[in-house]
């Protein structure tokens, strides 16, 4: 069995990300105690029932002890969560997160921070549009990108520090990058938050047309249009609070996709097949290259082998 990377983590916030945590870590073998706690009483009930771990009656008690805290809970809930959690921390532990707008991670972790613990904000790149503590599973992180954003300090051992949280991740299976955090804002910014966002609206669009039934989007719903549900499907907390947090990318990025769009809705008003061509054609193959780097696959129909109803 692998030797522990730490020996007892606190997982605050057991949601689709922090149940999967708990439980990759007791699977590979990468923590030994594994404490949790969520601030709401009945996932704290939920999660006991799945036994996740020691369920923790109250953060202090959670973190008390713990080599690695990790908070797993909204953008915006994340400066409340420090700051309760690190007085209790022991000197030297790790307090590190998942969410997926570093630069104000970075600023909530910093400013609950009293110059004891080493502060690392991370984002795993992962997930589904489930949610809850029900929704885990050990393999979520398998091969997924994991990038870690270190906070300069003056704690000693900060090195060996994020050499152990990047090796609790691999163990997890996991790829471990650092990265700035602005730089990393502006490149979630548009491959992940702008896709959401344009998910988000699409949907609500096809609800509110007033010449399209309810019923009709949803019997005659194509591939496209049942990906972006799923994307749609996600957490609306967390999506808010990433919108609200990252918001200069994503408008920089909305700006530009707005200008392109424009373009192309000129060319479908002109009949400009030539320039629908050359951008459709463009589109293909940052697709391949996708498949190419194994962020997806190439199968038929991947996703949507949706069993057929019994005649």
């Amino acid at each position: 069995m692998t030797e522990p990377v730490f020996s007892r983590i606190a997982i605050i916030g057991v949601g689709l990300i922090g149940s999967s945590i708990a439980r990759g870590a007791r699977e590979y073998g990468v923590a030994g105690e594994i404490v949790l706690f969520d601030a709401n009483p009945d996932v704290r009930m939920r999660a006991g029932t799945l036994g996740l771990g020691t369920i923790a009656a109250t953060l202090e008690a959670a973190v008390d002890g713990a080599d690695c805290v990790i908070l797993c809970v909204p953008v915006g809930a994340l400066g409340g969560a420090a700051a309760g959690a690190v007085p209790a921390m022991k000197d030297g532990a790790i307090l590190t997160d998942v969410g997926s707008v570093k630069g104000e991670a970075a600023r909530a972790l910093e400013a609950a921070s009293d110059g004891r613990i080493h502060v690392i904000p991370g984002h795993p790149i992962a997930g589904t549009e489930q949610s809850g503590p029900e929704a885990g599973f050990p393999t979520l992180f398998q091969g997924a990108w994991h990038i870690l954003t270190p906070v300069e300090g003056n704690v000693p051992g900060a090195e060996d520090a994020l050499a152990r949280l990047s090796a609790f991740w691999r163990g997890l299976g996991a790829k471990v990058e650092t990265m700035d955090a602005a730089r990393h804002d502006r490149v979630l910014a548009i491959t992940s938050h702008l896709p959401h966002l344009i998910a988000f609206n699409i949907v609500a669009t096809a609800f509110d047309m007033e010449t399209v039934e309810r019923g009709e989007v949803v019997k005659y719903s194509a591939g496209g249009f049942r990906d972006f549900t799923r994307i749609a499907a996600s957490d609306p907390v967390m999506w808010r609070d990433v919108f609200l947090n990252n918001r200069d990318a994503v408008l920089e990025c909305l700006g530009r996709f707005s200008e392109d769009l424009a373009a192309l809705q000129r060319a479908i008003r002109w009949g400009d097949g030539d320039t629908l061509m050359r951008e459709f054609t463009r589109a293909r193959t940052i697709r391949k290259a996708i498949i190419d780097a194994g962020q997806d696959s190439a199968s038929v129909n991947f996703g949507r082998n949706v069993p057929k109803a019994e005649e």
